[in-house]
């Protein structure tokens, strides 16, 4: 009776310990938080940004390099911005915010994304598309499981663009922008 008595306690000992580990796991996993290895763009499926065909936190087409820096450095993505002036004086450009309160603003457009590059490949979507960011924006964070993602909004809000292509375009320009400015600071 006593051996049975500590095998299930073992087990629910194990159980518990592993059901406390997960949230750990879910952030600092092998592929999660837009930290994973791979080619390509920051994410999850096929090249994107999100889930999905163009996701940016991980999956086969995910990078570990400058993409993952919202999460892997410990900084929120506000700090990144404002220590980055290079980065955010390219993203104020794109989105044609000037003066005193251009980086709030900037900062303040990075909120509710899932982490930096996704933000910067979607300010790359609204420049080269000519998507008003605020729809793009909306879109991605408010928006259905289809739309999420960079390549589904881009669907949404301009049908007769080739979506994919264009989210994996947006990517590779953010992945290039934020290993630009990483290299830089």
């Amino acid at each position: 009776m006593n051996v049975k008595r500590l095998i299930a306690m073992s087990t629910s000992f194990g159980v518990l310990v592993f059901m406390l580990a997960l949230p750990v796991f879910a952030q600092h996993g092998t592929g999660g938080g837009g930290h994973a290895g791979g080619a390509g763009g920051i994410g999850h499926g096929e090249a994107g940004i999100g889930h999905g065909e163009g996701g940016t936190t991980h999956g086969k087409n995910s990078t570990s390099g400058p993409a993952g820096l919202a999460r892997t450095s410990g900084k929120s993505m506000s700090d990144l911005l404002s220590q980055n002036t290079k980065l955010s004086g390219k993203l104020e450009s794109m989105l044609g915010l000037s003066g005193p309160n251009a980086l709030t603003e900037l900062q303040g457009d990075a909120a509710g994304f899932k982490n930096l590059g996704q933000f910067v490949a979607a300010v790359h979507v609204s420049h080269n598309l000519g998507i008003p960011f605020d729809q793009l924006q909306s879109t991605m964070i408010t928006g259905d499981k289809q739309t999420t993602t960079l390549g589904g909004a881009i669907y949404k809000l301009k049908p007769d663009a080739e979506a994919k292509n264009e989210s994996k375009k947006a990517t590779k320009e953010a992945n290039n922008d934020l290993k630009e400015s990483s290299e830089q600071g």
